[in-house]
């Protein structure tokens, strides 16, 4: 009897075609049993003509290896020496039986007529739903792409199984600050209600807010290139290392070599999957941080996802029932509901986002993208029909045994997504900016930059800080901004945050934010090799029939040799400098205006760090209670 799933699907083949294939599986099985440490015998290449016409459009053959152990790696499947023997023995022991039961004449467990084919498998699945208008998908075997496309979903989609398991929940649990966060959600919600009677949003949709922030701020480090572990010194990347002992118990593949030229030592930085060890190390780079925040979401019992998209990012979304739909969110980048970040702010080139969860995959695709005719012409790797046909065949496996209303539930929601999916959405605020997580070398590496990260960048932003109804009637505007939380607070408009420090600026020139991981520093500077910086943000209220009475100001600038930070303020032909050493001052002359600007200069500085060496709110990252900014203007009628 079969003691897998995999292994029950393989037996539904017709007698030839399984004892073909089960001879082959059972070669591998045993050549790894036999040489547990030739490396050469742990290694399948997916495009050898053996495995691509003999094993791949068996149904149920590659389903067999995955549950043997083998994984994905990149042109290859391997068996880790992290995987348990005794699983890939329990499964080869299970094909040898059927097998053998066959050779003696004895009839198969679950003998069947039509032709055994992935593709053929898909179609009869799908061909069993009533009323569906589509064209399934031809009989020939998957192409090598095809193949490399579905061992990348079987990958995801079992790997998302991880995030389940109770014990690894209550670990991520454990260094999580569920109750502050819980509470902090409860009283955002609290203020959300009284400032907006009809809200419609949950405690849920508050909580990833907060579990955003914690994560990016708090928790999670980004890696570039580790500090020297012998000097504390800058590192580059040299060719990779092999895997130790541990490492391979955590099942890492790839060892990053991050090579210190001064005292030409070797830093090991491991690519973790395994997110049980990721809430140890807590670092990485995108990867590593979906995995990790995934599993958060899933231990604060939040409906999560892991978003897997082709050109090399991955993410997490988030169910809000509320809302009723999924929401984008980007631990790295610290966002939440802007799906068009990628296309539009990152200029990424669109082609396949999928969605795997432990219920289901979906093609997600459409939501990141305003250009869906574009998108499609990019959509090259497979056949659509093949790819459709596949996501559903293995969500169908995987939801067969779920309750009807939970298949209910699920089919409800599928349909919402793909009426959101038919008009392509406008780009919105905070969706135009480029990546900010990882060195600019980086992202310009893997084109994710735009204007703003761009050596002679100029944009204009454009945001204008004029008074509400209720900063109108109290007679003041009183704006904070904190640069370890990256938020502005308008304090004077009953606490409103406002994320992300391009948000109200009103011109920026070559500008940036920098996190310093290593240090726990955070602040604004100029972009790599720019010679000037600059920065302003403006308040007008004319338009509210309202003039100044006063204002007084506060701004923290830094400089380090040579470097200049220069602060001042305009209105009309006035200007004045001010000191930017963090102490609030007034100015009495702007008293009878309407409008003023803020604005900062960033220059000087020696050597390629010299963008380096004038720095704007300067803070540590734990301290999340101090501005490194901040505006109170009192008005008077016009």
């Amino acid at each position: 009897m079969a003691v897998s799933p995999a292994v029950t699907t393989l037996c539904e083949n017709p007698n030839e075609v399984f004892l073909d294939v089960t001879k082959l599986l059972l070669t591998y099985a045993d050549n790894i049993l036999r040489y547990p440490n030739e490396e050469k015998y742990r290694s399948i290449r997916i495009g050898n003509p053996t495995f691509s016409t003999k094993l791949l459009p068996v149904k149920g053959a590659v389903e067999c290896l995955f549950e043997m152990g083998f994984e994905e790696a990149e042109t290859h499947l391997v068996f880790p020496k992290s995987a348990s023997v005794e699983q890939l023995k329990l499964v080869r022991e299970s094909i040898a039986t059927e097998r053998d039961q066959r050779l003696r004449g004895e009839s198969p467990v679950q003998p069947v007529s039509q032709p055994a084919t992935a593709s053929a498998s898909v179609a009869r699945s799908f061909a069993a739903i009533p009323d569906l208008p589509v064209e399934l998908p031809s009989q020939e075997p998957p192409s090598l792409t095809s193949m490399s496309f579905f061992v990348t979903l079987q990958t995801n989609f079992q790997h998302v199984l991880v995030y389940e398991n109770p014990e690894l929940q209550q670990k991520a649990r454990s260094v999580i600050p569920h109750q502050e966060l819980y509470f902090a959600s409860q009283q955002k919600l609290k203020e959300a209600n009284e400032s907006d009677p009809e809200c419609k949003l949950g405690v849920e949709d508050f909580l990833v807010l907060e579990l955003l922030r914690w994560f990016k701020n708090d928790f999670f480090t980004w890696v570039d290139c580790l500090p020297c572990s012998s000097c504390g010194g800058p590192t580059q990347h040299a060719p990779s290392l092999s895997p130790n002992t541990d490492d391979l118990r955590w099942g890492v593949q790839r060892v990053e070599n991050h090579y210190c030229q001064s005292c030409q030592v070797s830093t090991r930085f491991p690519r973790y999957n395994n997110p049980e060890k990721l809430l140890e190390t807590r670092r990485g780079r995108c990867g590593e941080w979906a995995n990790c925040f995934t599993l958060c979401c899933r231990a604060m019992d939040l409906e999560a996802r892991y978003i897997w998209d082709s050109t090399d990012h991955v993410w997490t979304e988030i169910y809000s029932v509320s809302q009723r739909r999924w929401l984008h969110c980007d631990p790295c980048e610290n966002v939440c509901d802007k799906p068009l970040l990628y296309e539009v702010g990152w200029g990424k080139k669109i082609a396949y986002v999928l969605a795997f969860s432990k219920d289901q995959v979906v093609d997600v695709t459409w939501r990141y993208s305003c250009n869906h005719p574009e998108v499609l012409s990019r959509r090259t790797r497979v056949q659509e029909a093949w790819l459709l046909h596949t996501i559903n065949n293995v969500t169908a496996t995987r939801q067969q045994f779920l309750s009807p209303e939970r298949k209910k539930e699920l089919t409800e929601r599928l349909l919402v997504e793909l009426v959101e999916f038919i008009s392509p959405k406008k780009p919105k605020a905070g969706e135009l900016g480029g990546r900010s997580s990882g060195s600019l070398a980086w992202r310009l590496a893997r084109g994710e930059t735009r204007e703003s990260d761009d050596k002679a960048s100029t944009q204009a932003v454009g945001f204008v800080f004029t008074p509400t109804e209720k900063e109108k009637t109290d007679r003041i505007l009183h704006v904070r901004y904190s640069a370890s939380k990256d938020q502005y607070c308008r304090v004077s408009n009953g606490s409103e945050t406002i994320q992300n420090w391009y948000q109200c600026v009103w011109r920026k020139e070559s500008i940036f934010k920098k996190v310093e991981n290593d240090w726990q520093m955070v602040y604004l500077a100029r972009t790599e090799g720019s010679s000037t910086g600059r920065i302003s943000w403006k308040f007008d209220f004319a338009p509210a029939g309202l003039k100044i009475k006063s204002v007084s100001v506060m701004a923290s600038s830094q400089t380090f040799h040579s470097g200049k930070a220069c602060w001042h303020l305009e209105s009309g032909q006035f200007t004045t400098d001010f000191s930017g050493d963090g102490s609030m001052q007034s100015f009495p002359s702007l008293s009878g205006s309407s409008e003023f600007i803020v604005a900062a200069e960033l220059s000087g500085g020696i050597g390629e760090t010299a963008w380096q060496h004038s720095q704007l709110f300067r803070q540590s990252l734990k301290e999340t209670e101090e501005s490194s900014f901040e505006i109170i203007v009192y008005l008077q009628d016009a």
